[in-house]
């Protein structure tokens, strides 16, 4: 029986102005027919890649793909696009380019089935059986523009699953969710493809994803380092003799750059060359302890921005949906607010009001002593400009630019002194892309471009810092780094900074906590308190209330 997927010494090259980026280097991967494979990675290594070749929408560079014995690389691009629409289900990892805004959740989802040619009525009754799965039974006549982000990508995992494929390739499927809800996703993934027998290949640099593979395939610049079945120990791939010695082994001896190989027997060993002719280069990344951050005058000062007695409501036909009411909040300078709740709470929706980008039916929310209810469009985007640097879940990033090309084009635009060479170089270096400078955004992947635009928010001159979902398309190293540097700009620059987040590393730094409950509620308090609340009312069967409070 032939692989269902089939990869064989692939290549993919990108070419631009700032030189070639290799996102695959001769990478070999097999998937037997009904397996589960997981294949992690960290930022940049290759596995959105990876999925785009294996669905034929990239072509590889030298190399070969096969799926259930067909070569794509053999077929034209009509034969290519037939194929996958019958045979794969895709879920890209934006979920923004599976939703129509012309169609309601429920469209959506019955959309392939119909164009396969199933019966409506069938095609809907299926729709409506998923939508209930994942929790959006009663959104099915809702365009996507009404629901939050965590709530589209739910929607977009529906609609890639509904005609049962072959062959589901699925790229960062939980990136955006809160734990409660990635843990849904996960489960109903699982339960769907073994249910149908079908093929599933999962990027992602999310480890829970791991509890539902039969197999754990780890990446990094761009080929197969390690492979593991769970519950059982990791081997080391050889590939073409190239062997890459996991971190935590070279850590132990102390980061060398230069070591020895022996061969003893059936072992290989390894030891390290220390000295000067061993050392490595490195561009200082280091970011201060902020867990304690020292506190200044600034917090006697008017605060940056205010929320008074804030409501938000949405109307879809003769349904009105409340997503919080008489919230209340002071954000002072040099503060790091984590805001916290389920998909669909409001998290976004409160970064908007704050920039201005949407109004609240009721309430004020005031920028530095003034009320942006007073403002019209024009006037609320020169206050943006001065005074807010936005960073949304989709980078917004101009992709044919280099990354520093990105940069400078945003402090250029705001108005402000050209940023120099070097401060544009250290912004980049700070968040991993020192080497990545000068290549065009649109090659880099997409936890590369989220760690651009944080840089681009960093490096221009602005009061307030809204960061929707920071870390939620890195691992752990980068978001790490990405968390401290967040904190870093509140406690040694002086901004307030506010980020929408289910990531429990950047609510460890903050200052304060904000958590939307579903049913309109709030609670505030030390951000440790907050954080085991939040963790007891995802124990608790249904979840937990909490009353509201305004401070």
């Amino acid at each position: 029986m032939s692989a269902a997927i089939d990869v064989r010494d692939a290549y993919r090259i990108y070419q631009s102005a700032g030189g070639a980026t290799v996102a695959l280097q001769g990478l070999t991967l097999l998937v037997q027919p009904g397996e589960v494979v997981v294949t992690l990675g960290p930022s940049g290594s290759g596995k959105t890649t990876l999925l785009r070749v294996i669905g034929g929408f990239e072509q590889l560079s030298a190399g070969s793909v096969r799926l259930f014995g067909t070569d794509l690389g053999a077929l034209a691009p009509r034969e290519v696009a037939t194929f996958r629409a019958a045979k794969l289900g895709f879920l890209d990892q934006h979920y923004s380019r599976a939703l129509s805004p012309d169609l309601s959740c429920r469209e959506t989802v019955s959309l392939q089935l119909e164009l396969l040619g199933g019966e409506p009525c069938e095609c809907r009754k299926v729709a409506d059986e998923l939508l209930e799965r994942v929790g959006l039974h009663d959104r099915g006549n809702e365009r996507p523009h009404a629901l939050s982000g965590g709530e589209q990508q739910r929607v977009a995992v529906c609609a890639a699953i509904a005609h049962r494929p072959q062959v589901l390739l699925a790229d960062e499927p939980v990136g955006e969710l809160d734990p409660e809800s990635a843990k849904t996703i996960y489960q109903l993934l699982s339960e769907l493809v073994r249910e149908a027998g079908t093929t599933a290949l999962i990027v992602s640099h999310d480890r829970r994803a791991e509890a539902h593979a039969d197999r754990v395939v780890k990446i990094s610049e761009g080929r197969a380092v390690e492979e593991s079945v769970p519950g059982q120990a990791s081997a080391l791939v050889v590939s073409h003799g190239w062997v890459r010695v996991p971190a935590p082994h070279l850590r132990a001896l102390g980061d060398p750059g230069l070591m020895a190989c022996d061969h003893r027997g059936e072992e290989l060993a390894l030891s390290s060359l220390r000295g000067e002719s061993g050392a490595l280069t490195r561009i200082d990344r280091t970011v201060s302890d902020s867990r304690r951050p020292h506190r200044t005058a600034r917090e006697v000062e008017p605060p940056v921005a205010e929320l008074r007695d804030v409501s938000k409501r949405y109307r879809s036909g003769e349904q009105e949906r409340v997503i919080f009411t008489k919230l209340s909040r002071r954000l002072a300078a040099g503060t790091l607010l984590a805001v916290l709740g389920r998909s669909g709470t409001g998290k976004t929706t409160l970064l908007h009001l704050l920039a201005g980008l949407e109004r609240p039916s009721e309430g004020e929310v005031i920028l530095l002593g003034s009320s942006l209810s007073s403002c019209d469009r024009s006037q609320l985007a020169r206050v943006r400009r001065r005074h807010v640097a936005l960073v949304t879940q989709e980078p917004g990033l101009v992709p044919h630019l280099s990354a520093a090309e990105n940069l400078a084009l945003a402090v250029q635009l705001r108005g402000e002194q050209a940023a120099s060479k070097r401060s544009v170089e250290q912004a980049l270096a700070k968040v991993g892309l020192e080497s990545k400078l000068r290549h065009r955004v649109s090659s880099l992947s997409a936890g590369e471009r989220q760690r651009v635009a944080i840089a681009r928010a960093l490096v221009v001159d602005a009061d307030l810092l809204l960061v929707d979902e920071p870390t939620a398309r890195l691992d752990l190293e980068n978001g790490q780094l990405v968390c401290q540097l967040l904190a870093r700009a509140a406690h040694e620059r002086g901004l307030a900074v506010v980020c929408a987040t289910h990531d429990a590393a950047l609510v460890d730094l903050a200052d304060e906590v904000l958590h939307l409950d579903p049913e309109e509620s709030v609670e505030l308090g030390d951000h440790r308190d907050a954080a085991q609340q939040a963790s007891r009312n995802k124990a608790a069967p249904g979840g937990a209330r909490s009353n509201h409070k305004s401070v």
